[in-house]
């Protein structure tokens, strides 16, 4: 199954629906941190602006690995309050100012919708067994079908949410990407991934080709050490 909202032309008219989903690279990151973390560590949530840039700045996880200084995601921060995606949550003796994602109530998200989204706003367009794999920290998902129908639901939401991007060359699944970034963003990774999908194909071919041969010489080389061995006895 695809989502029903396939990659709009690069029109006026298609990036209309898109209107207010322009947030910037930093943003989108802060904002699925803030959404990933609100379900795995419930206890330290809402979260202060030096947890949001821990959890910017993971290693694991994370599609691209970034480095948000903490001046970039208070900025980030604060132009996702404006825009009414997150609030500050001051808590009785707390020193330091806490954030919290208001997605739920802005775009009407249930708790599957906002894991699906969150995986792809930190590890970029995947494939719907790759979120399904990815969302298990944060939903179960029982089959893939049902991630299928939570992005078939973010698609046709108004702005829609999620879209498919063109089959990449040499690939059997589509892959879905969220839309917050706008369709200029989402335009970027479709021709990124037809054009880098070939290269990357042989890049991993190549990459069989170097282990196959380290393989085989190791091989040769244990059969000499063997042979050596045999002929002390010969």
């Amino acid at each position: 199954m695809e989502a029903r909202n396939p990659l709009p032309a690069p029109t006026s008219e298609a990036a209309a629906p898109n209107e207010g989903f322009d947030l910037d690279p930093v943003e989108i990151r802060a904002l699925g941190v803030l959404v990933e973390k609100a379900f795995v560590t419930p206890d330290a949530y809402p979260l202060s602006i030096n947890a949001i840039v821990a959890g910017c700045n993971q290693l694991t996880a994370r599609e691209p690995v970034m480095s948000v200084a903490e001046a970039e995601a208070q900025a980030a921060i604060d132009s996702l309050m404006a825009r009414k995606l997150v609030s500050r949550r001051d808590q009785a003796g707390a020193r330091v100012a806490k954030y919290e994602h208001l997605v739920r109530v802005r775009h009407s998200l249930p708790p599957a919708e906002q894991a699906v989204l969150a995986t792809l706003m930190l590890r970029g367009a995947q494939t719907a067994g790759e979120i399904r794999q990815r969302c298990e920290r944060l939903h179960r998902f029982d089959d893939i079908a049902a991630v299928e129908a939570v992005l078939e639901h973010l698609a046709e939401k108004f702005p829609p949410m999620v879209a498919t991007l063109p089959r990449a060359p040499g690939t059997k699944e589509v892959r879905h990407a969220h839309l917050l970034g706008g369709t200029a963003l989402l335009e970027e990774m479709a021709e990124a991934q037809s054009v880098g999908g070939g290269a990357a194909g042989r890049s991993r071919i190549a990459e069989l080709e170097d282990e196959v041969a380290r393989l085989r010489s190791e091989i040769e080389a244990l059969r000499r050490d063997f042979d050596t061995f045999r002929q002390q006895f010969d």
